[in-house]
């Protein structure tokens, strides 16, 4: 039996090895792993440890007899009876059992068998677990010992410890064959180590491979079949770059055949951006175009400057530098006024495609309200190239505005040409000066149906541009209805002569009918009518 000190010394043991009963046995010598639990469970339910000893006197016969039983209703187990019930111990409930008369059979024994390891085999399993191919649990699961014992077997082989009382229980003759044993036996760990060491290297140096084919891969969006060495060495500094935090770069380095030199000068050269230049001239020319150019026409006017850039990185780098084109939506200005004469069949049929300059005209009238007052335009665009033909502007939207603008395109016109001219159907072009303008040059009319404003879609966008470009996502406060006038006259003369359409092949209206010998005469109209009082 064990006294309270020894039994509470195994408690706090168990408790500071977190729970390593193997450890508490290995260092006391006792108690057996069964016995520990019972102690430690008795701790957790009352705090302490009985001091006195549990004698046989000191169980009542109900006790005994509820042992008894249990034990012979469930198999015969002392183990089992004593974790079940708590008490008593294996010795004592085998006591009860034998001096028992109703019980016909004896306490079940559990007999180990007495293996004899050999020498060799014990070598085996030292070497295992000493060069790291084998843990002690799979010896153990393997030849049936326990850790002590595999530990116990490499202290007499290696001789660290009881080397006098060895050689005294040994005979003489065997000593000289005990040290050619030990010398083998090191030497086969040194040579086991060195061989765990090349293979963690090795394993270590695919595992490195395998990462670098991964985020190549990843970063650079390599598919299969990938060869390290074809990589250019830019994308090689990218991928050290990702691994630099797991792997040391002089080790990256080597497993992607780069030069050191060449690493740092490819890091130097990403910190810099290529398209320096390129920012700053479309920057520039964005602002020359008045904010209004798309990333294709900036892109038109960067190659005709000698940039070869795609248009994908011109709408990358307007991201970059926050060049957006304004727009606003506003509500649009109508005309409409009623069926103030007959109608008009729609002979364009949203065909605004137009093979000659001055075959198809649109027309229409749009509003811009600043906060001196509003103003009217009233344009002549031809389908051939956009151009602008005519335009009058003024405060007032009345029948003198396209009166005189419609005078001022037929005076453009060449003999023989009579082109159609296809409006909405406002008040302005149903009335009798519009019409009989119209029959005395011989012109065709054509009109949209009522409220359908994509039947006349290509002035629209006309309108939609000019104001997009030039008036939305602007400060008109203290500009009066003249300097506005003379902005408005300004764009249009922009419009004509030096914006680049991408359906003209990257020229301006006027450019384009010059390229054609279409435009001899001169670029801007002679007179505008002034705003109304």
């Amino acid at each position: 039996m064990y006294s309270y000190e020894q039994r509470m010394e195994a408690v706090e043991l168990y408790l500071q090895y977190d729970k390593s009963a193997y450890a508490v046995i290995r260092d006391l010598g006792y108690p057996s792993f069964n016995m520990l639990k019972l102690w430690y469970r008795e701790f957790l339910e009352n705090g302490d440890l009985h001091r006195k000893s549990r004698l046989q006197k000191g169980y009542t016969a109900e006790e005994k007899k509820v042992a008894i039983g249990y034990y012979q209703e469930h198999g015969r187990s002392l183990t089992r009876t004593v974790k079940a019930l708590g008490y008593p111990c294996r010795q004592l409930l085998g006591k009860w059992v034998s001096q028992d008369s109703s019980c016909d059979f004896q306490p079940l024994k559990r007999e180990r068998l007495a293996v004899q390891y050999t020498d060799k085999q014990k070598m085996a399993a030292v070497v295992s677990v000493a060069s790291g191919e084998k843990t002690s649990k799979q010896i153990q699961a393997e030849i049936g010992v326990t850790q002590s014992t595999v530990y116990q077997w490499k202290r007499q082989l290696l001789g660290e410890e009881g080397d006098s009382e060895m050689r005294k229980k040994s005979p003489k003759g065997s000593e000289k064959a005990s040290s050619e044993q030990e010398i083998q036996l090191r030497s086969e760990c040194d040579t086991l180590k060195e061989e765990r060491d090349r293979l963690q290297k090795q394993v270590r140096k695919l595992q490195m491979e395998k990462d670098i084919l991964e985020k190549a891969a990843e970063i650079l969006k390599k598919g299969e079949g990938i060869g390290i060495d074809t990589l250019p060495n830019r994308e090689k500094a990218m991928i050290i770059d990702a691994l630099a935090d797991r792997y040391a770069i002089q080790r990256l380095l080597l497993s992607l055949h780069m030069a050191k030199s060449s690493y740092f000068y490819q890091c130097h050269a990403m910190k810099q951006d290529k398209y320096e230049l390129v920012r700053k001239d479309l920057r520039e020319a964005f602002a020359e175009n008045r904010q209004c150019y798309g990333y294709r026409r900036l892109h038109s006017v960067l190659t005709s400057k000698g940039r070869t850039i795609s248009e994908k990185v011109v709408l990358r780098l307007m991201h970059e530098e926050n060049l957006v084109v304004p727009s606003v939506k506003r509500k649009k200005y109508s005309s409409y006024k009623g069926e103030l004469s007959p109608e008009v069949e729609n002979i364009v049929k949203r065909d605004f495609h137009a093979e000659n300059p001055n075959e198809k005209w649109l027309s229409d009238i749009t509003e811009f309200s600043i906060p001196a007052g509003k103003v009217y335009l009233s344009p002549m665009v031809d389908c051939f190239d956009g151009y602008v033909v005519s335009w009058t502007r003024g405060t007032s939207p009345n029948a003198e505005l396209v009166n005189l603008m419609l005078d001022e395109a037929v005076d453009t016109l060449k003999a023989g040409e009579h082109p159609l001219v296809h409006t909405d159907r406002g008040s302005h072009y149903r009335w009798p000066g519009w019409i009989e303008r119209m029959d005395d040059a011989k012109l065709v009319r054509s009109m949209s149906k009522k409220g359908c404003s994509p039947d006349n879609s290509a002035c629209e966008g006309f309108f939609g541009r000019l104001k997009t470009e030039m008036f939305y996502n602007r400060n008109w406060f203290g500009v009066s209805i003249e300097e506005f006038c003379a902005l408005l006259d300004d764009y249009i003369y922009w419009y004509n002569e030096k914006r680049i359409k991408m359906s003209l092949g990257g020229r301006s209206p006027l450019e384009y009918r010059r390229s054609l010998g279409e435009f001899d005469g001169p670029s801007r109209p002679l007179d505008r009518i002034k705003p109304s009082q």
